[in-house]
């Protein structure tokens, strides 16, 4: 790759440069004033105080060893001074500000407790920290910089999902004289496993999964002499970074405003940085350049081609050099007859749109793992250092890059068996034959037996459950559904066997879909099997619908469906099991609730949200689930929220984003208004539930039933006035208030109002709110909410007809009509 040499821009340090005394901290009792004294590392290779860029002044760190004046951190990015009066220190809680003339905050590091002792510390690494004064724990910083970088990746920085939700990222300068946020950003992606470059919420390009050793998509990440790099992928942290070999020459990745992260290296003989990778490099970093199962390379003329053995789906469109259709197989896929794969050297592996892992298999192992299952696609190796442990991808594979030079993966792509190379087809078919021979005897067995069985049932009773007790040793595994759910059915024998027979010792809880119960496996997995009640208004669409939707999902914020069973009558759905039940369970319960204090109950908006965002954004379908609400928010073990019942999701394909019906199903409370009176639903019904959701779990009240002395509004519209009366804090439930972060309260209400926004044009997708709730820019105004009171949305009607529509516990409710 090119070496480039890059003049760096030069900021105005005039009044730092002429300060009279450095110190290395501030204290509760101490603060910097702009023209003052500035905080200095302890072996003098950073500086933090004022500078200038233009008219504006900031408070900022930069180098002072090296680079003197190359700018790594800006504080106040967005709201920059207007002149020299800035003055940074403590306020009576912990927290450090800054202030501007009129003695205003424009910016603050909030701390995550208050402390009596607390000090603001410049360190060796250029992270500017808070901390107990006698506490130098680097896990007990109460607040860091290197949590709240601008453009500039330091050595030791941490990008990604960080444990305790604390999301990390990168982002561009509006421009060179301009540090307020630009439109790029350097984050990890929904699965945790690759890092993505994004514009404006868009990804644009990324780096391919790790592998145990680099990014695939990266060639020139290799082990060198200036900086070890590592990507951290664990159940509560997912993150990128990198640490100097040696303290003699300094490397730093720096963001820039046309979306390029470029690494630069200082080299002391030239007393200049120079520029030694960029990424994206070429126009085949660009993402999704060749549409679905086309590879770009570089060297090509054109770049984009069809992998070996496809075509292109659009053959006029394609010779256009429009390739966004992408390319087919040449031969069909015929998993009843027999697949194979073939092998694809040294490109970036595929993006992770729908997939699983499996970090035990040896490659082999996953070949005949993934070959089992007519819906894999391609596997790859996810470790090349332990050679175990594979990917697996479902449906389309994107944006594929061949790697010229040494890098790049093997990846192993389904093809029909004709497609195959006469050798391996010639092995594949003698294994095939061997299986068949082998396997002849058992099948003609097991017909014999399921022959005797079918005939024996026609003559018993349709009662399931009384076979079951009558007959317990007698197996019980009728596939009478009539499609495949891409899912294990579970035997009902099993299932029976689980749950101790449906024991009512056994029995979780009763929803709208009927009760669920607590099983056990024979391998000793818990599991929580929901079962169909005959009385259930939900039938068979809705159990085959959330099989349907939740089979294809696979994120941290949903939960995960291990199997189902119909058996006659009989339709159950077997789930992980969530020691820690649905979060309603603690919101609205004196005693529990205080078992979520304010940091546990963010955390919990935070995930809902991503995984709303992952349902109508970055999953492989858009679905929009229309029945959002606290008791199915499930908390595993660490109390993070998992996303459930998916019975009433709708999928929308292709560029559909609102439908409408006449049956309408959700929960009053949570409905948004044009669902609820209109049956018009989009994924903006569902950023209205989340802001329902958002408030309740502020408040620890339920919208619906909700009562004040003071109005007749209901939770929506208490809030709202609150807001409008600038007494946001009102809002906080008793078990919170001792814990909580004011900012992150007022903030996380503020969301939570956009939310609930009566026209759903207002409202923000859910993107925007991710966003919103994990940086620290301004919010727009809230409008008025949808059902600012709801007290009288069934005036006139009886009491029998209200309890038709909806029931005191907020079970879900399904108006029925012909379809």
């Amino acid at each position: 790759m090119e070496i480039l040499i890059i003049l760096l821009f030069s900021f105005s340090l005039t009044s730092i440069l002429t300060t009279s005394k450095a110190i290395d901290t501030i204290s509760a009792t101490q603060s910097i004033r702009d023209g003052g004294q500035t905080i200095v590392s302890a072996d003098g290779s950073f500086e933090l105080g004022f500078f200038s860029i233009k008219s504006n002044r900031y408070l900022g760190i930069w180098f002072k060893k090296i680079s003197e004046g190359t700018v790594v951190w800006v504080a106040n990015r967005e709201t920059p001074l207007t002149n020299s009066t800035g003055v940074l220190k403590f306020d009576g809680r912990g927290s450090l500000i800054l202030l501007n003339q009129e003695n205003l905050t424009i910016w603050s590091g909030n701390t995550s407790r208050a402390v009596q002792n607390p000090i603001a510390q410049l360190l060796d690494t250029g992270n500017f920290v808070i901390r107990d004064e006698n506490d130098v724990n680097p896990e007990n910083y109460l607040w860091q910089s290197f949590h709240h970088p601008d453009k500039t990746f330091m050595p030791g920085m941490k990008i990604g999902r960080l444990a305790g939700g604390v999301e990390v990222y990168t982002t561009s300068w509006k421009s060179i004289d301009d540090p307020s946020k630009g439109e790029y950003s350097f984050q990890p992606d929904s699965s945790g496993l690759q890092m993505v470059l994004v514009k404006n919420s868009v990804v644009i390009s990324r780096s391919g999964p790790w592998n145990g050793i680099s990014q695939s998509g990266l060639p020139f990440l290799k082990p060198n002499s200036i900086y070890n790099y590592t990507m951290v992928i664990s159940g509560n942290e997912s993150y990128y970074t990198f640490d100097l070999v040696s303290k003699s020459v300094f490397s730093r990745i720096v963001l820039s405003e046309n979306g390029v992260n470029n690494r630069y290296a200082w080299i002391d003989r030239t007393q200049q940085w120079q520029q030694i990778s960029s990424a994206p490099a070429d126009n085949c970093d660009t993402y999704d350049q060749c549409g679905a199962h086309g590879s770009c390379d570089i060297s090509n003329t054109p770049v984009c081609s069809c992998l070996n053995r496809f075509v292109p789906k659009l053959e006029i469109n394609w010779n256009a050099t429009d390739w966004s259709g992408g390319c087919v197989r040449r031969t069909p896929l015929d998993c009843q007859r027999g697949d194979g794969f073939i092998k694809y050297s040294n490109v970036k592996l595929p993006d992770m749109l729908n997939y699983s892992t499996n970090s035990s298999l040896t490659i082999k192992e996953c070949e005949v793992f993934c070959l089992k299952n007519c819906s894999c696609m391609a596997y790859a190796s996810s470790n090349i250092v332990t050679r175990r442990g594979c990917y697996f991808w479902f449906g389309e594979l994107i944006d594929i890059k061949q790697i010229n030079e040494d890098g790049g993966q093997d990846l192993f792509v389904r093809l029909a068996f004709s497609e195959l190379d006469e050798s391996s087809s010639s092995k594949k078919r003698r294994v095939l034959m061997a299986t068949l021979v082998s396997l002849a005897g058992i099948f003609l067995l097991i017909l014999c037996v399921w022959l005797f069985i079918r005939s024996k049932r026609r003559k018993q009773k349709r009662s399931a459950q009384g076979k079951w007790e009558n007959n317990p040793n007698e197996n019980y595994s009728i596939d009478n559904h009539d499609e495949d759910l891409e899912l294990p059915h579970f035997d009902f024998f099993v299932v029976a066997k689980a749950t101790n027979n449906f024991s009512f010792n056994n029995m979780l809880g009763e929803g709208g879909f009927g009760p669920v119960y607590k099983g056990k496996l024979s391998d000793g997995q818990e599991v929580a099997v929901k079962r169909l009640s005959k009385e259930s208004r939900q039938g068979l669409d809705e159990f085959k619908n959330e099989v349907k939707c939740i089979a294809k999902l696979q994120h941290r914020n949903l939960v995960k469906l291990l199997g189902y069973c119909i058996y006659l009558d009989e339709r159950m759905l077997i789930y992980e099991y969530m020691p820690n039940k649905s979060l309603d369970c603690y919101i609205f319960d004196d005693n529990q609730s205080k078992l979520l204090n304010w940091n546990v109950r963010f955390r919990i908006i935070i995930g809902i949200s991503r995984g709303l965002l992952y349902l109508h954004q970055d999953s492989r379908l858009r679905i929009i689930h229309r029945d959002l609400k606290l008791s199915n928010i499930l908390l595993d073990k660490e109390l993070n929220p998992k996303i459930s019942d998916f019975g009433m999701a709708r999928i929308f394909g292709g560029n559909e984003t609102a439908a409408n019906t006449k049956r309408v199903v959700g929960t009053y409370g949570y409905m948004s208004p044009e669902y609820a009176i209109d049956g018009l639903f989009s994924m903006k019904s569902d950023v209205f539930s989340f802001g329902v959701l958002v408030l309740e779990i502020i408040s620890g009240q339920r919208n619906r039933g909700f009562t004040h002395p003071d109005h007749e509004l209901n939770l929506l519209g208490h809030a709202w006035k609150l807001f409008k009366e600038g007494r946001n804090l009102e809002l906080i439930g008793d078990s919170a208030t001792e814990t909580c972060n004011l900012s992150e309260v007022v903030r996380a209400m503020h969301v939570g109002l956009l939310c609930v926004q009566h026209n759903p044009e207002d409202r923000p997708n859910m993107a925007s709110v991710v966003l919103m709730l994990s940086s620290e820019g301004p919010l727009p105004e809230p409008k008025e909410p949808g059902f600012f009171t709801d007290r009288k949305l069934f005036e006139g009607e009886s009491a029998s007809s209200q309890q038709d529509l909806y029931s005191v516990n907020e079970l879900t409710i399904t108006l029925i009509d012909v379809r």
